[in-house]
């Protein structure tokens, strides 16, 4: 079975340039389903959109996130996720009062450590598909970072580097 690894954080962090060169490097990569959504829903002409119905859009993305990790079961070796179960279930819970009970029943489905990217204020650019400014990405950065130390998981957060460099320290520290 596929051990499943969650790398969260903050928005404009460098998670999805991250995930596509751990594809590149032939890892099974899960993408992030808020982009999927996002562009799905663009195209389409939808309205599940976090800046136009957002609880739709976060309960889209952990149902999107469980057929993800239903998916990846079999795959060999590490599988790194691109936000997933968790970042949909904070949204949920701090946004709507959705319970983790209700959202993440049963055990914690990734690995530990869990691997956050941190802030970097740098790499934050506003697109067609992130609206949001980078305070918001920030309060959404501590509300996992919080929501991971109270579940007691831990997270290491990736170094401020290129993205050649952060592979080969994910493949040091996990692989």
């Amino acid at each position: 079975m596929a051990e499943h690894i969650l790398i969260t954080g903050c928005s404009g962090g460098g998670k999805s340039t991250l995930l596509a060169a751990l594809a590149q490097r032939g890892h099974a990569v899960v993408r992030e389903p808020g982009k999927r959504i996002v562009r799905s829903e663009m195209a389409s002409g939808g309205d599940v959109l976090p800046w136009s119905n957002l609880e739709a859009f976060l309960w889209r993305a952990l149902d999107m996130a469980r057929e993800d990790l239903a998916h990846a079961t079999d795959l060999k070796g590490p599988v790194f996720h691109d936000r997933g179960l968790l970042d949909a279930a904070v949204g949920l819970r701090d946004v709507f009062g959705v319970p983790f009970s209700v959202t993440m029943p049963g055990p914690f489905p990734y690995a530990s450590p869990v691997i956050i990217a941190p802030p970097w204020p740098e790499h934050f650019s506003h697109t067609h598909e992130r609206r949001h400014g980078f305070e918001e990405a920030l309060d959404e950065y501590e509300r996992i970072c919080c929501t991971l130390d109270a579940l007691g998981h831990p997270a290491i957060s990736l170094p401020f580097a290129d993205v050649a460099t952060r592979v080969e320290w994910i493949e040091r520290q996990l692989c």
